[in-house]
């Protein structure tokens, strides 16, 4: 297949806004009519898309052909990279990868590449023979970056009290064309230059850091406003006298690049500047831009590229204090996207249609809005599609230059050099260039796969000594790494990888830190030696002293084994988290907060450590699509975002051997499979799901292997479980006896958000919660056992208040078998009554009563939905209500006619329910005149169907969790009786611009402790476990509480 002349265009499908090709129309127009011979290219097959800059059309004018089936295909072209399960075996593939870079949130990809035996060509790594990449898109970010932050500007003056000419910009991806962009940037210019900018916000300066493609685009952009460039040291002379012409306006913008050496000073201040020694050094240098250049900035538009080894540009401490000094800085245009990096308060992504936030340093808060105090900051990751037209005719003028030997050739050894170079792997092997990877990856482990067929795994021995060494220059796009590494293993020493942060491009550095070991001090020093060679070499031996093929080299103290690193005083550890719903946002802010000024307080009062180490806690979070793991880390520190499909063993083997815990919250059927690797690769678990028979079942296996699997750590279960053991064993200690365990639990919308007749809202799919009143039911109620039949069980609904909370009018029914729970909690022999129910606001239970009656919850297929003739909903509640369709003249059915029908078909006895059924079924719109969907099969499909559409919350709204238990308590010595009581009311939160259900809170968080408590050692029992027993339940309350999760006890 490989070499057949037959190339592929994949469909884009990582992001909505992803519209750009690697060949346009045109590009296929030539391939294919120089002919096979000249070009290499016989065919071309482009997977149909509808958001493709060019249309499907136009790539069928030139000769290409349309299909979905890219089997044909010898290679395949692409922007980013494909979804795992749209990769071909024996194919050749080339695309952005990040694969060479030995990141693990890529390695699935790698894999996937190796076990299909594909050819990967990554295009950031074609190189030409001056050292810069010949395919990149810097340019466009910086000039699209730019365009977009100028639009932004405008409105932020206008809310500031300021009119100007910025404010009638569109974004970029506005304009039809880049011209087009630019035009109106000129227009802006002539704006600025004939009118004037307000004297209040004068002079405008914008500080461009970095001097790469992306910085020049950006200066490209405002090159076409009226402008002057200045020094950096000149600023503070321009900024004084711009202040001093207050009633002028003024006609121009200013200009200031600034680099490295005007971001930091030497420590000792008889040095001057050297950038070869501040790259090998960073700990020499102290930080100068904030002091320097920042005081006199309007807009910072951040083009550089920056590791954390080095000083920031600017620190949240460092912009609160020049704000308080009247600072003048606007706005950030964080082009290069570098969350959390050299500007600490950019702590989050934008997209291109919602492209700012305001940071106010006055509060340290972050807001969603251009007005207010405080900073707009633009942060967009994906800048250059908005060009998408000209970016992609750019990408392709090259590419087409080459992409024929791509497609003719099925041995790479026969490419050019910089076509050959960029061959990651090639029949199933890595190629000789990146046979670092693996060691890399598996520089603390053995090879995964190859352990596990033995039936274990095996760590790399200790050696005794041990010294950290950092690496930084062109480790990779020179691949100098793979010197650094021969020399160690050569030499017998052993090397773990502790950091890695790659250069974004040719002109940035990389930077690694390996724990370098050896058993004899003296071949530790040999290696020293060797690797101090490679750093700086001699021309006398022949070795190239130029920049790019020279590495920097620091070596930290020599420690023997057991020692600790005192240059990294925390302990750093990591947690997985399996899957990406709802409740995943909560379990990482808390665990990715460990170390951090937030926790540190309730960190310290709750887990009070005989070590005063501190811990740091990086979260990976797991989801079969990529980007919903990105949607939940984003703006959270400490955080990873992986591609993982857990069907795959090798991959979850993989991810969970580099962790000390996981998080499954994946569907409860997928946790015995996690268990299982759990248990092979010795790491702990923890769920918030039921622990079932399936799970109790691993529990010797888990002991055996010295881990725990913790279960029902959520809150119902989890929780309700908590606080119920703590009140039952606090009781037992004073020789007290259960006599009632009644507990209470719903989650309903808040009261303003109970704005529907049903009083309720789903924020998941409605199926599971309409089934929860479908169970049957089993209690013990005075002493005697108690049945409810699934079909009666809304019948059995009581009234329910609690005295602390008068303002809830609820209601309760029976939640399935409540008599486990006497037993679970050891105090089925002594209660007389055992009784866990169900919330939610009165009413609720005879509408749904009334519902169920008419049948618009029977799961059966309906005669009337199998036909491919879709009948109207206003139909279908006709046939269940049987009421003629004559009846309706056509007109939809009313609240009287649907409200006689349930009284006259005996649906309800009381007419006033009768009414509040109508008024549901009106609301669901199931008397609408619109056809059901195909997809509806039974009543059940229909009436969730609408549940789901009407019965959601919006974005402003909160839904609440109650949770309520009530203990009598009986003391046989003194003939006393006590009654406890333990309540939690929580409402949903909005943070940082999302809005966190008080459900995801209420189940994230608890499982998140569970967590944590593993990771500090509190839990020291092995097997499986439930939230009942002390070690457990005591430090997750106090940690629960001092979170803010408020819980309340009484005593009467």
């Amino acid at each position: 297949m490989l070499g057949n002349g037959v190339v592929g265009i994949l469909s884009e499908s990582v992001n909505k806004w992803e519209r750009r090709v690697p060949l346009t129309p045109s590009h296929c127009a030539r391939l294919l009519h120089s002919g096979r011979e000249k070009t290499g290219v016989a065919r071309i097959i482009v997977q149909p898309s509808t958001k493709r800059i060019h249309h499907d059309s136009l790539y069928e004018d030139v000769g290409c052909e349309i299909s979905d089936d890219l089997s044909e295909c010898g290679l395949i072209l692409g922007i980013k990279q494909p979804k795992l399960d749209m990769i071909l075996p024996n194919r050749a593939y080339a695309f952005f990868s990040h694969t060479h870079k030995a990141q693990k949130e890529n390695m699935p990809l790698l894999d996937k590449i190796l076990t299909e035996r594909v050819s990967l060509y990554d295009y950031e790594l074609i190189v030409g023979d001056h050292g810069r990449r010949l395919l990149a898109f810097g340019k466009y970010a910086g000039r699209a970056g730019m365009i977009d932050f100028l639009r932004g500007l405008g409105q932020r003056y206008l809310g500031l009290g300021y009119s100007t000419p910025f404010l009638s910009l569109g974004a970029s991806y506005m304009y039809p064309s880049l011209a087009a962009a630019k035009a109106a940037v000129i227009t802006v210019g002539e704006e600025i230059a004939s009118q004037g900018l307000p004297s209040g916000i004068c002079p405008v300066v914008f500080v461009f850091t970095g001097s790469g493609n992306v910085s020049l685009g950006a200066q490209e952009i405002f090159k076409l406003l009226p402008h002057t460039f200045v020094e950096p040291s000149k600023l503070p002379e321009l900024f004084g006298k711009g202040r001093n012409v207050t009633s002028k306006r003024v006609y121009q913008v200013y200009g200031c690049i600034v680099t490295s050496r005007d971001m930091v000073e030497h420590k000792d201040p008889s040095k001057k500047f050297d950038k070869v020694d501040y790259y090998a050094h960073p700990e020499h240098y102290n930080p100068i831009f904030h002091e320097k250049i920042a005081p006199y900035a309007s807009v910072i538009v951040n083009c550089m590229y920056w590791e954390r080894r080095f000083p920031r540009l600017l620190s949240t401490k460092q912009i609160q204090d020049l704000k308080k000094k009247g600072c003048p800085l606007v706005g950030i245009s964080d082009i290069t996207c570098d969350i959390g990096g050299s500007i600490e308060f950019v702590n989050q992504t934008t997209s291109i249609d919602s492209p700012f936030f305001r940071y106010d340093p006055s509060t340290d808060s972050y807001h969603n809005d251009m007005d207010g105090n405080g900073i707009i900051c633009s942060a967009v990751d994906i800048l250059p599609t908005e060009f998408a037209k000209e970016a992609s005719q750019h990408f392709g003028d090259i590419l087409s230059q080459f992409v024929g030997s791509l497609a003719a050739t099925s041995d790479f050894t026969k490419l050019p050099a910089h076509l050959k170079r960029a061959c990651i792997a090639h029949g199933g092997a890595l190629t000789s260039l990146y046979e670092y990877i693996p060691r890399m990856r598996n520089s603390d482990t053995e090879d995964i796969s190859d352990n596990l067929s033995n039936g274990h795994l095996n760590k790399n021995k200790k050696k005794k000594y041990t010294v950290l060494v950092s690496l930084s220059g062109h480790l990779f796009d020179q691949f100098l790494i793979n010197e650094a590494l021969d020399i160690i293993e050569a030499a017998g020493g052993s090397f773990q990888l502790v950091k890695c942060q790659v250069g974004q491009s040719t002109d940035a550095m990389s930077y690694s830190e390996l724990e370098v070991g050896a058993d004899d001090d003296e071949v530790l020093d040999q290696i020293i030696d060797s690797l101090t060679s490679i750093a700086n070499p001699s021309e006398s031996h022949g070795i190239r002293n130029q920049v790019m093929n020279k590495i920097s080299l620091t070596v930290g103290k020599l420690q023997e084994t057991g020692m600790k690193n005192e240059s990294d005083p925390k302990m750093k550890t990591s947690v997985l988290i399996l899957g990406a719903g709802r409740v995943c946002q909560p379990a990482c802010e808390l665990l990715a907060s460990i170390g951090t000024g937030s926790s540190r307080q309730w960190y310290k009062t709750c887990l009070e450590n005989d070590s005063e180490e501190e811990m740091e806690v990086h979260v990976i979070v797991a989801s079969l699509y990529l980007k919903d793991a990105e949607e939940i880390i984003q703006g959270i520190p400490n955080t990873t975002a992986i591609e993982l499909d857990v069907t795959d063993h090798g991959a979850l083997c993989r991810y969970i051997s580099q962790v000390e815990v996981v998080i499954s919250l994946l569907p409860a059927s997928c946790h015995v499979a996690v268990a299982n690797v759990c248990v092979e690769l010795k790491k702990h678990l923890v769920t918030a799901s039921y622990v079932d028979n399936a799970m109790l079942m691993m529990d010797e296996k888990a002991k055996n292997a010295g881990i725990t699997i913790l279960g029902e750590m959520g809150l119902d279960p989890g929780i309700d479980h908590m606080m119920a053991m703590k009140m039952i064993n606090e009781a037992h200690l004073k020789q007290g006896k259960i006599k009632s365990f009644t507990s209470y639990c719903g989650g309903i919308p808040s009261p303003a958000a109970a704005n529907n007749p049903l009083a309720y809202k789903f924020s998941w799919n409605p199926a599971g919660a309409i089934r929860v009143g479908q169970n049957p039911a089993t209690y013990k109620s005075q002493g005697e056992t108690v049945h409810v039949n699934g079909n009666d069980l809304y019948d059995s609904t009581v009234k329910f208040r609690i005295p602390d909370l008068p303002a809830f009018a609820l209601e309760c029914f029976p939640n399935r078998n409540s008599l486990t729970y006497g037993d679970l909690y050891g105090i089925g022999h002594e209660a007389s009554t055992i009784f866990r129910g169900t919330l939610r606001y009165e009413g609720f239970s005879e509408i749904m009563a009334t519902l169920t009656r008419i049948g618009l919850f029977n799961a059966e297929t309906h005669p009337l939905l199998r036909h491919e003739c879709r009948p109207t909903f206003s139909d279908f509640l006709c046939e269940l209500l049987k009421i003629d369709a004559k009846d309706t003249n056509e007109a939809p059915v009313g609240e009287k006619m649907i409200t006689e029908r349930i009284v006259e078909l005996g649906h309800c006895k009381e007419r006033g329910v009768a009414v509040k059924a109508a008024k549901t079924i009106l609301f669901l719109g199931l008397n609408e005149q619109t056809e059901i969907p195909v997809s509806c099969q039974s009543a059940f499909a229909v009436t969730c169907h609408r549940m789901e559409e009407r019965l959601t919350y919006s974005n402003t709204e909160q839904d609440m969790v109650l949770l309520h238990h009530e203990v009598e308590v009986e003391f046989p010595d003194s003939n006393q009786t006590e009654h406890h009581t333990a309540t939690l009311l929580e409402f949903g939160k909005a943070k940082n611009g999302k809005t966190v259900s008080a459900m995801s809170l209420t189940v994230g968080v608890p499982v998140a402790i569970g967590a944590l408590l593993l990771l500090v050692n509190k839990i020291k029992t092995r097997g499986v476990l439930r939230p009942i027993v002390p070690e457990v339940y005591l430090p997750a309350l106090d940690i629960v509480q001092a979170y803010g999760i408020k819980l309340m006890e009484k005593a009467e």
